[in-house]
């Protein structure tokens, strides 16, 4: 008997508890879009390293046992979504996994999560981040903010590109591998737009109000409805829309019910609607 009768994304991140991040958000809203989510899990923390102390699990060491038993099981995936890789070991068996897993009927979504405001992570290293441009060679869709699509192309950071500054780096991440590009929360007075590239397209602009502050888990989200549609066939600019405009409806939702920053949005008031 075939477990591959139904269509499965495979989504590489961490699991948080609480605060609605991660696996935790891309499981409940890959499954609402009526697709089976598949977990392989980075690391274990019972809330996110947003709050002042939480417990944390590396899984470094257990995800290539966990991946040859999905071999075992001949699974096979229509798309693979990873999401925050904590190491240059971590990188190396998701390379691994996508040779083993992908394919030309399997869609690669990858959210290169590695910095903001102009600077990586510091547990990323100038290692990890040569690691992650390697990785994009296998990517069919990339989903990296401002600060990590600087770092990814090697291009000085700065807040105030011009249009066409912006438009010149997406060309340059094309020609890493991925042939649909977003690069998400761009900064533009009271607007916060979306710079959307495809293939064979060109470049375009979803442009949205701003509404209230970050909050976490708001990343997870949108690539989680990109990933989703895109293995649903669905377009690749009206997709960047429906999720830029879902994250804006739970941020006010949020705003509402007095959720603190912390805690993300409250995307289960919203969830029904994704289907």
């Amino acid at each position: 008997m075939s477990h591959n009768n139904q269509k499965k994304i495979a989504v590489i991140n961490d699991i948080s508890g609480f605060g609605r991040c991660s696996i935790a958000v891309s499981l409940p809203i890959i499954s609402a879009m009526k697709i089976q989510c598949c977990m392989l899990p980075t690391s274990i923390f019972s809330n996110h390293s947003g709050f002042e102390s939480f417990f944390f699990d590396d899984y470094t060491d257990r995800m290539q046992e966990y991946i040859d038993n999905w071999k075992k099981l001949d699974l096979r995936f229509k798309g693979i979504a990873t999401g925050f890789l904590g190491s240059r070991k971590q990188i190396e068996i998701v390379s691994g996994f996508l040779n083993d897993f992908g394919g030309d009927d399997t869609i690669v979504i990858i959210d290169p999560v590695m910095g903001d405001y102009g600077k990586p992570y510091s547990t990323y290293t100038e290692d990890m981040c040569r690691d992650m441009i390697k990785l994009l060679e296998y990517a069919d869709i990339i989903t990296p903010n401002l600060t990590e699509a600087c770092i990814l192309t090697e291009t000085p950071y700065r807040e105030d590109m011009t249009d066409e500054e912006l438009e010149e780096i997406v060309k340059k991440l094309s020609d890493k591998g991925p042939d649909k590009i977003v690069i998400t929360g761009l900064q533009q007075g009271d607007m916060v737009a979306n710079l959307v590239y495809e293939s064979g397209k060109g470049v375009s602009w979803v442009r949205n109000k701003k509404v209230g502050k970050e909050r976490s888990g708001t990343g997870d989200i949108f690539a989680s409805i990109i990933a989703a549609d895109a293995v649903n066939g669905e377009d690749f600019e009206q997709s960047v829309r429906k999720a830029s405009e879902f994250i804006i409806k739970c941020i006010a939702k949020s705003i509402e019910m007095d959720i603190p920053d912390t805690d993300g949005v409250c995307f289960e008031e919203f969830l029904t609607t994704l289907s």
